[in-house]
């Protein structure tokens, strides 16, 4: 910021959060702009101008995207409750004020729930957000580790693509490749496609209430299943490592 005005432009902003967010981008800004999530001013010339509230506002998006991942609807609905004075929950508070639910009577989880097609992202755009270059980008979709989407002739990657993105991004820092990353994608297909056959014959029904056992069944499955792939993960690096200690 300046001296003598009491706002920062979007590079000073950029500047001030790159040490908490170094994936931060001028694109990524942009686009939560685009969004509604921040609504900076602008000068009579049209150049952005971000207050101090501002900048709070854009960390705590910003922090919700990078530890939770979570959909743009979510993100709002917590912005609502921020821009109330209310004290945010965080997954940890959550976590020491409430018991687990048990899992039958669990509500059905989100991801299952909902469709995250509310992000419409371009390729630069996904760019930006998940903190990888152009070329890495096209490296994921061109192995199918993230995949392009078309809408009224255009096309598009969403919130399923974004989150991919940034998982994937940190498996390149330790040198594992776009085509390695591919191996997770088909094992998902094919849990994908065994969990389909465990829930469709309540999806013939069509009911709401099919449906919702459906999702239930749907997210203990995917529980288990991450279970499984841990206990078979440490095995293996168990042995890798030398076995038992």
């Amino acid at each position: 910021m300046k001296a003598g005005r009491p706002f920062m432009s979007i590079g000073e902003v950029l500047a001030a959060l790159k040490e908490q967010f170094p994936d931060a981008t001028v694109s990524k800004i942009r686009f939560l702009e685009s969004e509604g999530l921040i609504e900076p001013e602008r000068t009579a010339a049209g150049y952005r101008k971000f207050y101090q509230k501002d900048l709070e506002r854009l960390r705590f998006v910003l922090k919700l995207q990078r530890d939770q991942f979570l959909p743009l609807k979510v993100i709002r609905e917590r912005l609502a409750a921020y821009d109330a004075g209310q004290e945010p929950q965080t997954p940890a508070s959550k976590a020491e004020t409430a018991p687990a639910p048990a899992r039958p009577e669990a509500e059905p989880d989100e991801d299952f729930a909902e469709s995250m097609t509310a992000l419409h992202l371009t390729e630069p755009d996904l760019a930006g957000a998940a903190g990888l270059d152009l070329g890495q980008v096209r490296a994921l979709r061109e192995f199918g580790v993230i995949c392009e989407h078309s809408m009224n002739g255009g096309a598009y990657y969403d919130q399923d693509d974004l989150m991919v993105s940034r998982v994937a991004r940190d498996f390149l820092k330790f040198g594992i490749e776009p085509r390695h990353l591919k191996m997770f994608r088909h094992f998902a297909e094919r849990e994908a496609a065994l969990f389909e056959a465990v829930v469709l014959p309540a999806l013939r029904h069509r009911s709401p209430e099919s449906r919702r056992q459906a999702t239930l069944s749907l997210s203990e499955l995917a529980r288990l299943s991450g279970k499984l792939r841990r206990a078979f993960l440490r095995q293996g690096l168990r042995a890798f490592l030398g076995g038992e200690r």
